[in-house]
């Protein structure tokens, strides 16, 4: 096995459980919010979504059905799913996403 073939094969590994867990973590928090308990607060669990746990959220939102009438997950972790995505874009395919964000600069900087 190459190092990058490795690479792909851990990271996809970390990546799957660390949505797992976000999703667990969102689980427990609809658990804990119908108990009238101690609560995670808002902005850890979009912090989970943003730090890569985007889809793990979003699982977690309608499994349990919880945050789902909050603008601020209905808008905010779709929103951090595009940017999970945009990093394993880039993580996963850097001569693309290099090739795409210097035609992107070149675009933005040339005055007309």
């Amino acid at each position: 096995m190459t190092g990058s073939t490795e690479f792909i094969r851990y990271f996809t590994i970390a990546y799957l459980l660390w949505n797992v867990a976000v999703c667990v973590i969102y689980g427990i928090d609809k658990k804990k919010s119908v108990a009238g308990a101690w609560r995670i607060p808002e902005r850890t669990l979009i912090l989970l979504a943003f730090l890569m746990g985007g889809i793990g959220a979003f699982a977690g939102m309608k499994i349990f059905h919880h945050k789902t009438l909050h603008k601020k997950f209905t808008i905010g972790v779709p929103l951090c799913i595009a940017f999970n995505l945009l990093v394993l874009f880039v993580i996963f395919f850097p001569e693309q996403a290099g090739a795409l964000l210097g035609k992107a600069s070149q675009k933005v900087s040339r005055p007309e």
